[in-house]
């Protein structure tokens, strides 16, 4: 196969696409696409058998909202602070939920055990994972076809996310409430450029979506409340 690029930036998206269809067909088998929240389709989508790491508890949320909502089971591992309503009102089932606020020093077994049961392993890290531990995690996950999400640090994740630039609304001159939270998602996958997308966690309207681009965050919330 011959593949032709027009810049250094096209041969570094080939690359990445490239890489990401060998991981897809890993173990010859190929990896299956997992739901997403609707604000995350096309900044990151979910395979089954892959690691994510993530720098907040949102993002973890968020990414095991879209499999949940569509009927699989998740399980969460030490975060005893988890805000359950938080997780319902994104999507996430809770009777399809497994919580284990602390796994203690067997976490690492525990969450090698509930990777075997349910479809997405939410887990905080207590200690720092060896590469051995995590290259034998990631076949099982493999093997099994679960998502492990990581919030924190994991060796060799497929994509790094993380929340940048949050703002709120609806606080004026010491008066108000907050109503609403623009921020940016950044997903970084090795040593490609990153990807950043402006969203809504909630929108003034309540609704978690897409943020514009191009378009102010006042200008969107007036938009918002336009259109409501």
């Amino acid at each position: 196969m011959v593949i032709s690029v027009s810049s250094p930036a096209a041969a570094a998206d080939e690359i990445r696409r490239l890489r990401e269809r060998m991981q897809r067909m890993s173990d010859g088998v190929p990896r299956r696409a997992l739901d997403s929240h609707p604000a995350l389709a096309g900044v990151l989508q979910l395979r089954a058998g892959g690691t994510y790491e993530v720098d907040s508890t949102l993002l973890a949320l968020a990414l095991m909202a879209g499999p949940s909502a569509a009927g699989g089971w998740s399980a969460v591992l030490g975060m005893p602070d988890l805000g359950v309503e938080a997780a319902a009102e994104l999507g996430v089932v809770l009777e399809r939920t497994i919580l284990v606020p602390d796994p203690g020093t067997l976490w690492l077994e525990v969450t090698a055990a509930l990777v075997d049961v349910v479809q997405v392993v939410v887990v905080r890290p207590p200690a720092r994972v060896s590469e051995h531990a995590a290259s034998t995690l990631s076949a099982r996950l493999r093997t099994r076809g679960s998502v492990l999400v990581s919030c924190g640090p994991w060796p060799r994740s497929e994509a790094r996310l993380s929340v940048e630039q949050p703002r709120w609304s609806g606080v004026g001159a010491g008066t108000g409430h907050l109503r609403s939270r623009r921020l940016v998602v950044t997903v970084q996958r090795g040593a490609a450029p990153a990807k950043r997308t402006p969203l809504w966690f909630p929108a003034p309207d309540g609704v978690v979506r897409r943020g514009e681009p191009g378009l102010a965050p006042a200008a969107e919330v007036a938009a918002v409340r336009e259109a409501g």
